[in-house]
């Protein structure tokens, strides 16, 4: 069953956006009266298809219970190449990612020259698209791009940097002191990982410097490791 996400309901009928219209009636080629999944402020309901058109009317039925992850985990990414991105973020958004900011780093190879906006707008559409087809009823959030100055000052129970360095600890041993509840922030390199003086900026500032493992990870790959150990670590 199809899923989507809406703004609002009102008197029991949603309105799918005009993309998802089209998505839905020209591309899954769905007739008047099939049921949908809609998801509005974190709520989950069944439906059926009311009317079509541009803009494709859905009548709510019933709200579904549903379970929704205790913990909230962060992603800072430092900025990567747009194909390493899209995948970053459809894959986090996969394994339960709650929040993403993109990290401007001194070994960030991208530039964005003024198109900051249109970045961050495609990101979101990329975890929003990633949400429905995960059936998540909360779609990430995707920040505006910080550097590592504004990272610093950002309010986490637990900020943890992703590190190569020796005196790094084992990630295993800071994820068995966590509690569900913990607000937890990963911070993850671009492809060159951390200029020196920006680890000790960091670790200057409350972040716990961890090791992942004996191999060194893709950028790409460092976030989607975090989530699964993290999932792992909390599963009931």
């Amino acid at each position: 069953m199809q899923r989507y996400f809406v703004k609002e309901i009102n008197e029991k009928k949603a309105y799918l956006s005009k993309e998802d219209s089209y998505h839905l009636q020209v591309v899954m080629r769905c007739k008047k009266g099939e049921k949908l999944e809609i998801v509005c402020e974190d709520k989950l309901y069944l439906g059926r298809v009311s009317s079509l058109g541009e803009f494709v009317c859905v009548e709510i039925e019933k709200e579904v219970k549903t379970d929704f992850l205790s913990y909230k985990v962060a992603i800072a990414q430092g900025l990567i190449k747009d194909k390493k991105m899209d995948f970053v973020l459809q894959k986090a958004t996969e394994l339960g990612v709650y929040e993403i900011i993109p990290l401007i780093t001194k070994r960030s190879v991208v530039k964005l020259e003024g198109k900051e906006q249109k970045k961050i707008d495609r990101w979101q559409k990329i975890v929003q698209e990633a949400s429905c087809q995960a059936k998540r009823i909360d779609v990430p959030i995707v920040h505006s791009i910080l550097s590592m100055e504004e990272l610093i000052h950002l309010d986490y129970d637990v900020k943890i940097l992703c590190s190569v360095n020796e005196m790094s600890m084992n990630i295993k041993k800071v994820l068995e002191k966590l509690n569900r509840s913990d607000r937890i922030l990963f911070v993850v390199g671009a492809e060159g990982g951390f200029d020196p003086a920006e680890e000790e900026m960091l670790i200057e500032n409350g972040f716990i410097r961890v090791s992942l493992g004996n191999h060194v990870l893709r950028t790409e790959t460092a976030p989607l490791y975090l989530l699964s150990v993290v999932s792992y670590n909390f599963m009931r």
